[in-house]
């Protein structure tokens, strides 16, 4: 099966699992009896349900390819999606049942839930596709790009993908084992490697622009039954990322000269969901201001809030607000990247950041237009400068607002170093080429999940 053939079953399985656990719930409800007329008079029971199992197991990753062959973490999985939406389910006013008396029943829902949810799972994974098998695959090119396609597979599509070698033109390469894959032979042979090895896809992994005298082996290739997926885009599937190291002559894959971003429609609906969500979070924070201002002051002398110059859209140069979280001598005028468990930040300071408290005072930066709720994370001009110089398409992620919550920011974590923001560079390019409503719902609920769960910095 394709991944998207593959997301769509665990999809069915999971909604089937979800209403089997509530009508099973139900029924144990005096009130209640087990009947298929039970959906037909209560549907909007079941759509919410569903709705927040679906959400909520995008956030916690349930549909990621490697999640669906891997038990311990489809487990862990399971029970927290199971565990939030039995919350949301039961505590929505007026629109679900009301709460029962007995303990024993409250439970029973979130039980039903994992139980059936981890049931259908568990059948997935023992079928691991074997009705269908998977599918085998070359990959045609074997040097950076091949190489980085081979270990995205391994990590991440090993029970979709079987890899049976390499293709290349390099006569030193013929025959040599790379990234433990053979190069199987040159283009000239594909015709007979994909008869004899039974290929059913290959894998365009070449940065040069494919020339005249390939296009036709690739044209027998599609004559015989073969699908030919270009590495970016398998690789952007798999990963999440958009591979700016590997795109070569390519440049149009890094580009997202069409994205959502450039449509009336959306840019107004984005802007109106920000104008919401940051008046929301500036009434929060007027509440809670008092007491944060409290603990930083006693904690560390010094003022409550920190200013820090940011690069946003079109390259303009804003300042982003913070509360603070280091001594005040942290930096001593240089700019320095934040590490993980610095020994600049203050005790406030260090929970502050586990929460993403620190960040709330950018609310204020969104509703002037500065930054988003969603989008790429601002950085700083000293190392802009750099990394534009040194890192591919690097300016691109100003093609957008930065944001307080973004795509790297819930993939990744903060960046560290310049090797973290090419990572990072990949993130945002997939943000911004597929930038949507619903993304933006899972990165927000992602970040949300962060937040109560202090894996902030």
């Amino acid at each position: 099966m394709h991944l998207a053939e593959r997301r769509l079953v665990l999809v069915i399985l999971d909604l089937v699992a979800v209403n089997s656990a509530l009508l099973f719930y139900l029924a144990l409800r005096p009130e209640y009896e087990l009947s298929p007329g039970l959906i037909i008079r209560h549907p909007l029971w079941f759509l919410i349900i569903m709705a927040a199992w679906f959400l909520l197991a995008h956030a916690f990753d349930c549909y990621e390819i490697r999640m669906g062959c891997d038990f311990p973490k489809t487990v862990w999985a399971m029970v927290k999606t199971g565990l939030f939406a039995s919350l949301v389910f039961l505590f929505v006013p007026f629109l679900t049942p009301a709460l029962p008396a007995s303990r024993l029943l409250l439970m029973s829902l979130p039980l039903f839930l994992i139980g059936s949810t981890i049931a259908v799972r568990s059948v997935y994974i023992l079928a691991d596709g074997r009705p269908f098998g998977r599918r085998r695959a070359l990959i045609i090119g074997a040097g950076w790009a091949g190489k980085e396609m081979a270990a995205a597979i391994r990590e991440r599509g090993g029970k979709i993908y079987e890899i049976v070698g390499f293709v290349d033109d390099d006569p030193e390469k013929q025959e040599q084992v790379i990234e433990g894959l053979r190069v199987l032979g040159s283009r000239h042979a594909l015709a007979g490697l994909i008869r004899r090895h039974h290929i059913k896809t290959l894998i365009l992994a070449v940065t040069r622009k494919v020339n005249g005298a390939f296009l036709p082996l690739l044209m027998d290739s599609l004559e015989l039954g073969v699908e030919i997926i270009p590495m970016p885009v398998l690789y952007e599937k798999l990963t999440g990322r958009v591979p700016v190291h590997c795109v070569g002559s390519q440049w149009h894959v890094a580009m997202p000269i069409q994205h959502p971003g450039h449509g009336t429609l959306w840019a107004g609906v984005k802007r109106l969901t920000d104008i919401v969500l940051a008046s929301s979070g500036l009434l929060c924070l007027a509440l809670a201001a008092p007491f944060i201002a409290a603990a930083i002051s006693i904690d560390s002398p010094g003022p409550i809030f920190y200013a820090q110059m940011r690069v946003g859209r079109g390259g303009r140069v804003f300042r982003a607000y913070k509360f603070r979280s280091m001594r005040l001598d942290a930096e001593k005028g240089k700019a320095v990247w934040a590490a993980k468990n610095d020994s600049r930040v203050t005790r406030v300071g260090r929970l502050l950041r586990k929460t993403h408290v620190d960040e709330f005072p950018q609310f204020w930066n969104i509703l002037r237009g500065e930054m988003s709720a969603v989008g790429p994370r601002s950085e700083r001009p000293e190392f802009v400068e750099g990394l534009a110089r040194e890192i591919p398409f690097y300016r691109v992620r100003h093609a957008v607002r930065p944001g307080m919550a973004g795509w790297g920011l819930v993939r990744q974590g903060y960046g560290a170093s310049k090797a973290d923001a090419l990572v990072k560079l990949q993130y945002d390019l997939y943000y911004i080429k597929h930038q949507s409503l619903w993304l933006d719902m899972v990165i927000l609920l992602k970040t949300i999940i962060d937040t109560l769960t202090f894996r902030g910095r």
